[in-house]
């Protein structure tokens, strides 16, 4: 039986709610509709009423794609929304602060996309991302978030994918960094058998990649082919990515964050930058003062040291490899140091925000891909004494339920 529901609000991954809840993908607050429900979920809906802040979608793949939500929402609504999300997981802790308006960033500029190739009964290969909630392929022929050099790019990674789909094990994924000096590819997802790729298939891939004129191809690390090193800019260093090494997925984005974390430490004597990668941010700190970068990814390290070498007029770098989530550093490691940025992954940074809690620092500059660890790891600086003087909602993932941001802790 069909039921009529009214979306009450967009909850946090995106999809509207009705009272129940029941979760109802692709619809806004305010709207009506009709549609079966099972488990909670809206299936099979009809829109009987729309919401005045709905928007024609500009992307054809929307709707089956799995990769975008939110695009059928207005600008500024949406981005208010995003600023909400922060705003809820911060009461939640039982914390308030400026939530800065939401800093959005225009279409066709992730410089990112993590691609899934699969092979058809035909022996035809496709290049897409997953349907919305689904493991099937939606092959794609544009991106509209996406950088036009990776959308052109999409024909020319096919025989590319094609070489590691020679396993019936193996679901072949490319993660695909647009960098300075071309398309870098690393590969996962392929059955690893005893003496790794075999050589044919090795062959065929570095042929492929020769031919798609990529910087550089690699297996889940491990290079096969590199005809420039795939280098990024970090403020005035120059830096060759590691293999399958993390970088923000949309320059305009990381701009952002740079400028609010160097706002945050104006003033600072000595830095620590954790979970500092190849030097997304340490490289604009040491314009300000001396820093200690750590991070537990070893290639990230090499990577930030060799971008140091050389380079003139910048406040020493001390580039330390180090698991922060096992052996975060201690009030004595950050002796001397009067201001921490930290950027750890999704799942926060706990137990090194309570050894930066017992530190002698009295600056915090917190970088975040998720307002709930963000929360929790604020909740912890602020019992130690120090205020939230302001977060800023940074919308790097487009048109998606997720939100970055960038807040500032001193005491």
């Amino acid at each position: 039986m069909r039921e009529r529901l009214t979306i009450s609000h967009v909850g946090a991954q995106g999809d509207g709610v009705a009272p129940g809840p029941v979760f109802a993908p692709l619809t806004l607050a305010g709207e009506v509709i009709e549609a079966e429900v099972r488990d909670g979920r809206a299936e099979g809906l009809t829109l009987i009423a729309p919401s005045p802040e709905r928007q024609e979608a500009p992307c054809p793949h929307f709707g089956t794609c799995g990769g975008c939500a939110l695009q059928h929402w207005q600008a500024e609504p949406y981005l208010a929304w995003k600023g909400e999300q922060v705003r809820m997981a911060l009461a939640r802790q039982g914390l308030e602060t400026e939530i800065r308006p939401t800093v959005g960033v225009p279409p066709a500029t992730r410089r990112r996309l993590a691609l899934h190739a699969r092979r058809a009964a035909d022996g035809t290969v496709s290049l897409g991302f997953k349907g919305r909630r689904s493991w099937a392929l939606v092959p794609i022929q544009t991106c509209v978030i996406a950088d036009p050099r990776l959308v052109e790019a999409l024909p020319r990674l096919i025989p590319v994918a094609a070489a590691f789909l020679d396993h019936p094990k193996s679901a072949p994924t490319l993660h695909v960094t647009l960098t300075e000096t071309g398309l870098d590819v690393d590969v996962t997802g392929v059955e690893r058998r005893s003496g790794g790729l075999p050589a044919d298939r090795r062959q065929q891939a570095i042929r492929a990649a020769e031919a798609a004129d990529l910087a550089r191809l690699s297996l889940a690390g491990e290079v096969l082919a590199m005809r420039r090193a795939p280098r990024v800019r970090f403020g005035p260093a120059e830096v060759t990515l590691p293999p399958g090494g993390f970088l923000q997925a949309v320059p305009e984005a990381e701009a952002a964050m740079v400028a609010r974390v160097l706002e945050g430490v104006r003033g600072a004597k000595r830095i620590a930058d954790l979970f500092c990668g190849a030097g997304t941010f340490t490289f604009p700190l040491a314009s300000v003062a001396p820093v200690l970068a750590a991070d537990a990814a070893e290639g990230g390290i090499a990577a930030l040291k060799a971008g140091r070498a050389g380079l003139k007029g910048l406040s020493p770098i001390e580039a330390v490899a180090r698991d922060l989530f096992r052996r975060p550093l201690t009030p004595h490691d950050l002796k001397g140091i009067d201001t921490v940025v930290f950027d750890p992954p999704r799942a926060g940074a706990q137990a090194q925000v309570e050894q930066i809690a017992a530190s002698g620092a009295a600056t915090v500059v917190g970088v975040s891909c998720n307002p709930v660890t963000f929360a929790r790891d604020a909740r912890v600086l602020v019992d130690a004494g120090f205020g939230l003087e302001a977060v800023t909602p940074i919308d790097q993932f487009l048109w998606s339920a997720h939100v970055e941001l960038v807040g500032t802790f001193r005491r």
